[in-house]
C-alpha cells in the first residue's frame, strides 16, 4: 500500500512538472524594443510590453524590432538643382516602427520576412526619391544655407509614404554638399570679395578717424593743460595770500590769549589768597563752635550725673524704707496670727504667757512700722523724684530689650542706595530707636519728663546740706 502511494504522488509530481514546463515553453514575453506578432485560430494579435500563451500546433508568432534605425541616405547620381547645377548630398535619416497596433500590423506585413539590410535598403530607395525632387525644387544657396528647411520638406513629402509601411521620420539631418563645378566655392567669393573692401574701407575710416580724434585729443588736452596751469597760479597765489592772512590772524590770537591768560592767571591768584583767607578764617570759627560745643555737652553730662547719683540715692533709701516696712508688718502679723492659734490650744494656764508675749511682739513690729513710717514720711516729697529714677535707671533695659531681636540676627545684608551708608543707616536708626524711649515713658506713665526734670533740680542739696524742708540728704540708719 505504501509504496503504491508513493508511486502515485511520484507520478503526480512528474506530471506537474512536465505540466509547467510545457506551460513555460508556452508562454512568450515581448521586451520593451521589440513587439510579438501572433497569428493562428485567434486571428494576428500584436503583443508589446508583455506576455502571452502560444498553443502549439495551432498558433505561431513572430518578432518584430520597435527599435530606431538609422542609415544613410547618399545617392551615387548626381542631384540637379532647380539652377541646374549638379551636386551631391549626403544624409542620415532615423526611421522607426510607429507604436500604435495598426503601425505594427502594417510593418509586419511589410518587413517581418525581410532581412534588415533588404528593409534599409527598401526605405533608403524611398528617401532617396523624395530627396531627389525636393533638391530640384531648391537653389543651391537653399540648399547650403537653410538645411533645417531641406530636413522639414523631406520629414513632411515621405510622412504619408512611411505611415503606409507603418513607419514614422524621427529625423533627417544633411551632412554635406558637394558640386564638381566648384560652384559652392565660387558662391563665396563675391561676399568674401566684398567683406575684404567692406573691411578694408572700415579700416581705412578707423584710421581716419584715429588720427582726427588724436589730434582734437592733443588740442584739447594742451587747452586744458594751459587752463589748468593758469588756475594751478591763480590758487597757489591765492593760497599764500590766505596762509599770510591766516598767519597773522595766528600770531594776533596768540598775543590776546597770553594777555587773557595772564590776567586771568593773576586774578585767579588773586582770588585764590582770598578764599584761602576766608576758608582760615571759617576753619578757626568752626572750631571755636566746636570747642564751645564741647564746653556745652560736658557741662550737660555733669549735670546729667549729679542728678543720676541724686535720683539713685533717693530711689536706694526710699525702696528700701518701703520693703523693711512691709516686711516687719508681714511678719509681725504672721507672729501675732502664729501666737494666737497657740495660745487657743494651750491651757489658760500659758494664755497669759503667750498673750503678754505677743503684745511684745506686736508692740515691736508696731514701733518699726512707726520707725518705717517716718522714713517714708521723711522721704515723701522725694518719692516722685524716686519714681523717676527707678524709670530712668530701667531706660536701658528698655533699650536693650529693644534691640535684642537684631542681636539674634545671624547676618545683616546692607544695601546702599546712594543716599547713604548702609552701616551708618544701620545706626542711625538704632539711634531713632532709643530716642523713642523717653516718648514711650511718658505714654506709659502719663507724666512729662521735663516737668519731672524740673521738680528734681528744685530740690538739689543746698549749702548747708538739708533738703528743702531742712531734712539731711543721705544714706538713714534702721531705726530697730
Amino acid at each position: 500500500m505504501t509504496n503504491t502511494i508513493i508511486i502515485i504522488v511520484g507520478l503526480s509530481l512528474l506530471a506537474f512538472i512536465i505540466l509547467t514546463g510545457m506551460l513555460a515553453r508556452m508562454f512568450r514575453k515581448a521586451g520593451p524594443n521589440e513587439a510579438l506578432i501572433v497569428f493562428g485560430f485567434r486571428g494576428p494579435r500584436v503583443i508589446k510590453g508583455h506576455g502571452t500563451i502560444i498553443f502549439p500546433m495551432v498558433e505561431n508568432c513572430r518578432e518584430l524590432s520597435l527599435e530606431l534605425m538609422s542609415f544613410d541616405v547618399a545617392p551615387q547620381q548626381d542631384l540637379y538643382t532647380r539652377q541646374g547645377v549638379a551636386v551631391t548630398v549626403e544624409a542620415v535619416a532615423q526611421i522607426k516602427v510607429r507604436s500604435d497596433q495598426e503601425s505594427i500590423l502594417t510593418a509586419a506585413e511589410q518587413f517581418l520576412t525581410k532581412t534588415p539590410p533588404q528593409r534599409e535598403g527598401l526605405i533608403r530607395l524611398v528617401m532617396e526619391g523624395h530627396l531627389r525632387g525636393i533638391i530640384g525644387q531648391l537653389t543651391v544657396e537653399q540648399i547650403v544655407k537653410e538645411p533645417e528647411m531641406v530636413a522639414d520638406r523631406m520629414r513632411s513629402t515621405c510622412a504619408d509614404d512611411m505611415s503606409k509601411m507603418g513607419l514614422e521620420v524621427v529625423s533627417f539631418t544633411i551632412k554635406e554638399v558637394r558640386d564638381k563645378n566648384e560652384y559652392i566655392t565660387n558662391m563665396g567669393r563675391p561676399d568674401i570679395v566684398r567683406i575684404k573692401r567692406d573691411a578694408e574701407i572700415a579700416a581705412a575710416e578707423a584710421e581716419r578717424d584715429t588720427a582726427i580724434r588724436r589730434a582734437v585729443a592733443a588740442r584739447e588736452a594742451a587747452v586744458a593743460k594751459a587752463a589748468a596751469d593758469q588756475e594751478r597760479v591763480i590758487a597757489e597765489t591765492a593760497s599764500l595770500t590766505k596762509q599770510a592772512g591766516a598767519q597773522r590772524d595766528l600770531d594776533i590770537q596768540r598775543a590776546q590769549f597770553t594777555e587773557q591768560s595772564k590776567r586771568q592767571q593773576a586774578q585767579a591768584d588773586k582770588s585764590y589768597e582770598l578764599q584761602t583767607n576766608i576758608t582760615q578764617q571759617q576753619v578757626i570759627a568752626e572750631q571755636v563752635k566746636v570747642q564751645q560745643v564741647e564746653k556745652e555737652q560736658q557741662i550737660k553730662v555733669q549735670e546729667a550725673e549729679i542728678l543720676r547719683h541724686e535720683k539713685e540715692l533717693i530711689a536706694t533709701v526710699l525702696k528700701e524704707a518701703e520693703v523693711n516696712r512691709q516686711r516687719v508688718e508681714v511678719l509681725a502679723a504672721a507672729e501675732k496670727a502664729r501666737l494666737t492659734m497657740e495660745a487657743e490650744g494651750h491651757a489658760s494656764a500659758i494664755r497669759t504667757q503667750g498673750e503678754a508675749e505677743a503684745a511684745i511682739i506686736f508692740q515691736k513690729g508696731e514701733a518699726e512700722a512707726k520707725a518705717m513710717n517716718v522714713k517714708a514720711q521723711a522721704y515723701q516729697e522725694f518719692n516722685q523724684a524716686a519714681v523717676v529714677d527707678r524709670l530712668i535707671t530701667n531706660l536701658p533695659e528698655v533699650v536693650r530689650a529693644m534691640s535684642e531681636p537684631l542681636a539674634k540676627v545671624d547676618r545683616v545684608t546692607i544695601v546702599s542706595t546712594g543716599d547713604a551708608a548702609g552701616a551708618n543707616k544701620l545706626t542711625g536708626d538704632m539711634a531713632k530707636i532709643a530716642a523713642q524711649v523717653p516718648a514711650l515713658f511718658e505714654a506709659l506713665s502719663g507724666m512729662d519728663m521735663r516737668d519731672l526734670m524740673a521738680n528734681i533740680t528744685s530740690i538739689r542739696p543746698r549749702g548747708n546740706g538739708n533738703g528743702s524742708n531742712g531734712t539731711p540728704v543721705g544714706p538713714i540708719v534702721d531705726a530697730k
